[in-house]
C-alpha cells in the first residue's frame, strides 16, 4: 500500500479531489483503499493529499453513505 500510495500522492493534482475540482473514478477508487489502510493500521500520515482527497470526498452524501458502517448490514 505504501508503494502504491507514494506513487499516487505524485500524481493528486490541486484539488480538492484526485483530479482536480470534480469527482472522478480516482476518488471512487482511492476512498476505499484508504478506509483499507487505516484499517490495517498502514501510516497514511505521510500522504496528506490522498488525506486531503478522501475527507473531501467524505463530505460529500454519496460517499458518506457508501461508508462500510454506514450499510444496513453492518455490525
Amino acid at each position: 500500500m505504501i508503494e502504491g500510495f507514494t506513487a499516487l500522492e505524485a500524481m493528486i493534482q490541486p484539488g480538492p479531489y484526485a483530479c482536480g475540482a470534480h469527482v472522478t473514478l480516482a476518488d471512487i477508487c482511492l476512498v476505499p483503499q484508504v478506509y483499507n489502510a487505516r484499517r490495517l493500521k498502514v501510516p497514511i500520515d505521510k500522504f496528506p493529499k490522498i488525506v486531503g482527497v478522501e475527507t473531501a470526498c467524505l463530505k460529500l452524501p454519496a460517499f458518506d453513505k457508501a461508508r462500510p458502517e454506514n450499510q444496513p448490514d453492518a455490525e
